[in-house]
């Protein structure tokens, strides 16, 4: 063993030591270890040292808010260049791969750039929903009706025919989810279809082959939160060739029940197959049988410059990438910045899948960072052991849990869990087996008044209120959030790149409970991927 290897290992178990026995700490001990978080300038002695810089300690002390704010400056630059926006397909989300690209080349790092093929989908302007027959009307765009996501664009009147509904209270739809719901359809007609069961996809697809014209799909009605509009989606691989709307379960009532009915829809989106790119980067020393991973999406909503979305994971994580090059981890850390997120987590679905069975079974966690900025912020940890929402991680995913909750109550600071709800990067992940965790700061959500007394904030506001928005800028941080959940995020990331033994117990656990087929375990019925729902 050479000495520097010598060195590392001492002084890494030095603060592994350390380290264990405040994750063992019942009560917050924020004051004994203030100095290796607190603002200022870090010991450039600690950020230059090869042993020191990726310690659990170190990592998170030399990873600094005002450094990644200069790296979400250039992301707001080159939104600023590209028409407000670096959404996936567009050159913005191009010119974002080329600085975290050129960034990480100049660390040191090799970096894989993975091609993927998706369905770029970008709403031009609102839709149009009018009533030409019996009687004229017109309904209002986002509260009568949407697009769904990945609808084709066109214009379309026609007559309107229902399809198979089940209305009232308690009803278990399954219009429009076989072909034989569309016997005796009169090809050129309107399709009127009602949520439940299968997926939207379907429910179009089987409209598109009957020769419907257009689709409207109304809300399922069933229970009173199935009721009003809703952020849904097609799916990128849909292939019916024709508009689709949602509606409200009201609407859908009227209309079926409207004899001699004849809508209007016009669909106003672009909609295009195309190709984008995952970054894909590792540290050079760690074994290479037993990564660990940490991920962000790069790509913005077609809305917005996405700087707290996720501008401000991708930022903290080539910050952590940069810092980490020079450290001597037990374990290689890879780090991917997904593209397509906003489209349906396509990137990192597609990354996935893309793996063998033994380059996944390398894979010991992925980290996802999603959001860690917010301006009326909360710190949330995925709830990897299942207490707070009941859906529980594959095995490992309640001890990084842990070890993100261990890392609050070392600092001093509040946390809670957040539900496992599939609508960020791990979803993949998590279908596959692999332990995950990660942190967010909150999107759309109202922060309630518990939670602004121990955040503080405004109650009844939402987290992001510039979510998927325009104003989502340089000025839409917080930087105090920023600090925090960087540092979070840098804590659990060196840990596990020095040691993997807390997942590894967990796994061993799991394996003698179960049996040996962790992964790809059939846990949960899809109904969410990425922002919108499915089915």
């Amino acid at each position: 063993m050479t000495q520097k290897n010598s060195v590392r290992r001492v002084v890494g178990s030095f603060v592994l030591a350390v380290s264990t026995s405040s994750l063992a700490a019942p009560e917050p001990e924020g004051e004994p270890f203030k100095e290796f978080w607190s603002p200022g300038k870090p010991n450039p002695g600690i950020c230059k040292s090869s042993v020191l810089v990726g310690t659990p300690l170190g990592l998170p002390r030399c990873l600094e808010a005002t450094n990644v704010m200069t790296r979400l400056q250039a992301l707001q630059d080159i939104a600023t260049l590209n028409d407000g926006n670096r959404a996936a397909g567009l050159p913005g989300y191009q010119a974002s791969v080329d600085y975290v690209k050129t960034t990480l080349e100049q660390a040191g790092y090799q970096v894989q750039v993975q091609p993927f093929p998706f369905t770029a989908f970008f709403p031009k302007g609102p839709g149009t929903l009018t009533a030409l027959a019996p009687l004229p009307a017109n309904y209002v765009w986002e509260e009568d009706f949407n697009y769904l996501s990945q609808t084709e664009a066109g214009d379309v009147s026609a007559s309107v025919v229902a399809v198979d509904l089940s209305l009232g209270a308690g009803n278990t739809s399954s219009s429009a989810c076989e072909p034989e719901d569309f016997a005796g359809f009169l090809s050129g007609s309107i399709a009127l279809v009602q949520r439940g069961s299968c997926t939207f996809e379907i429910k179009a697809e089987n409209a598109a082959a009957a020769g419907a014209a257009g689709v409207i799909i109304f809300n399922q009605g069933n229970t009173e939160d199935r009721k009003g509009l809703e952020n849904v989606t097609l799916g990128d691989g849909y292939e019916g060739g024709i508009p689709v709307f949602f509606a409200t379960y009201d609407n859908g009532v009227t209309w079926s029940q409207t004899p001699g009915l004849q809508l209007r829809m016009v669909s106003d989106v672009l909609r295009k197959k195309t190709e984008t790119f995952n970054l894909v980067a590792e540290t050079r020393r760690g074994s290479p049988d037993n990564v660990v991973m940490a991920g962000a999406h790069l790509d913005s909503v077609f809305e917005g410059p996405g700087i707290n979305d996720n501008g401000s994971g991708s930022a903290a994580l080539l910050e952590m990438a940069v810092l980490l090059g020079k450290a001597h981890p037990n374990n290689k850390v890879r780090f991917a910045w997904w593209g397509a997120e906003e489209s349906g987590l396509v990137g990192s679905t597609f990354y996935v899948n893309s793996l063998s069975d033994e380059e996944k079974q390398h894979i010991k966690a992925y980290l996802n960072f999603d959001m860690i900025g917010s301006p009326n912020f909360a710190n949330f940890i995925y709830d990897g052991d299942g207490s707070s929402f009941g859906l529980q991680g594959p095995p490992g995913s309640a001890a990084i849990e842990r070890l993100f909750e261990a890392y609050f109550k070392l600092r001093g600071e509040a946390y809670e869990g957040t539900e496992i709800d599939f609508r960020s990067d791990y979803a993949q992940f998590f279908d596959d087996g692999i332990a995950f965790g990660g942190l967010f700061t909150g999107a759309e959500d109202i922060k309630s008044e518990e939670q602004a007394q121990r955040y503080g904030g405004a109650a009844g506001q939402p987290f992001d209120p510039c979510y998927h928005q325009a104003c989502d800028g340089i000025g839409n941080l917080d930087l105090n959030a920023l600090e925090v959940n960087g540092d979070a995020m840098a804590f659990a990331t060196s840990w596990l790149s020095l040691s993997t033994k807390i997942i590894d117990d967990e796994i061993a656990a799991a394996q003698q409970a179960q049996g040996p087929t962790l992964r790809k375990q059939a846990v949960r019925d899809i109904e969410r991927w990425g922002s919108d729902y499915v089915k």
